[in-house]
């Protein structure tokens, strides 16, 4: 394995970077839904499941889908896969997306087992999960379960035994009105130290997740952790213009696991690192 997500607070997939050597892998039998994404290098990949054997010329951008509870036989990968990404979509909110913002019983829906050449949408969904896991940001959480959210939605849609149809109404569309939007947006201010989740904003608008985060973008113009990502970062200069807490302490209550990840991601953002900014603005006449 070459990363995890294990160590960050994400709560609505698991994500890993691996290298596959050739040869047999053990059988599995995953709780979760996987979807593994070739990401680097080449390799033909025979598996066994679902009473289906199937053989695939992988490459970059090749996908294969394993549903939970679909035991895999059988799988053998001939020359070394140099990077693969493994996400995994655990039961619970998977089943949750279907039934608050899709209108579909779960039971009644099983994803395939399936090999795919390409797949469009989950390769940007990758590409999001793997700059978030290169690079924290301070809204990772809130990203990655909007991410896991869509990618329950598109497997449903796209790779179900049945047809689905997505429910879509025109409510669902328009913008948060004035009122649910001025809660939220007060609860981000006063809450920006708090870690919080799409849930509990959609909670507050009393709304199903995925209608909120569309009502929400069209109402300001950005996704919700976009816009609490702005939030934090204020919150950050006005933490270091007050000197009066250690970069670490003000690393951890904008969001991130480690002040190395707030560094970066505030260099990036204001263009100088969080001292030299502090240098700069402090207000603390003691300093």
């Amino acid at each position: 394995m070459l990363q995890t997500s294990n160590d960050r607070r994400w709560s609505h997939l698991l994500a890993e970077r691996w290298s596959h050597e050739s040869g047999d892998l053990p059988s599995l039998l995953p709780r979760d839904t996987e979807i593994a994404v070739l990401l680097r290098g080449s390799s033909v990949v025979d598996r066994e499941g679902a009473g289906m054997r199937q053989r695939t010329h992988g490459r970059r951008g090749t996908v294969w889908l394993c549903p939970a509870g679909i035991r895999e036989d059988f799988i053998r990968v001939e020359s070394q896969i140099h990077e693969c990404l493994h996400i995994f979509l655990p039961g619970r909110p998977f089943e949750d997306t279907m039934l608050q913002d899709m209108d579909i019983d779960p039971t009644g829906i099983a994803i395939r087992y399936e090999a795919i050449d390409h797949d469009i949408f989950i390769e940007h969904v990758a590409d999001q999960i793997l700059r978030e896991l290169a690079h924290e940001s301070s809204t990772g959480r809130l990203l990655i379960e909007s991410l896991g959210r869509a990618l329950s939605a598109h497997l449903v849609h796209t790779y179900a035994d049945t047809a689905v149809r997505l429910k879509q109404t025109q409510a669902a569309n328009r913008p948060l009105d004035a009122r649910r939007l001025a809660r939220v947006t007060e609860f981000i201010s006063a809450s920006a130290e708090r870690d919080f989740s799409v849930n509990d904003l959609a909670s507050i608008a009393c709304m199903s997740p995925a209608h909120f985060s569309r009502s929400f973008k069209a109402a300001t113009g950005c996704a919700p952790h976009e816009y609490v990502s702005r939030q934090r970062l204020d919150l950050a200069k006005r933490m270091l213009a007050n000197d009066r807490q250690s970069l670490a302490e003000i690393a951890y209550a904008t969001g991130f696991s480690s002040q190395a990840n707030f560094n970066r991601a505030f260099r990036k953002a204001v263009g100088t690192t969080p001292r030299l900014y502090r240098a700069q603005h402090r207000t603390d006449p003691s300093a």
